[in-house]
């Protein structure tokens, strides 16, 4: 049975795309709607994950990722 896991998806506008992104594994994906980019980026966070059990690095990466904590929020820096 597979295993859920819940991970991170951040998800702005460029142009007439939006841009999606899982910080815990740096993947990013796009699509052109919000919706669709979280769902290209759900496929390739499932392919990253699947290689990555391929390869046998799963385990290193695995304490980030079963992590529950989760802090985000935004930065104002300036320029």
């Amino acid at each position: 049975m597979p295993r859920t896991l819940r991970l991170t998806a951040v998800i702005w506008r460029e142009g007439r795309q939006y841009v999606s992104s899982c910080p815990e594994l740096g993947v990013a994906s796009f699509g052109r709607t919000p919706a669709a980019a979280k769902a290209s980026l759900k496929e390739a966070a499932e392919l990253w994950l699947s290689n990555a059990r391929k390869l046998g690095i799963l385990d290193d990466v695995r304490p980030a990722l079963e992590d529950r904590e989760r802090y985000s929020s935004s930065l104002e820096v300036s320029v």
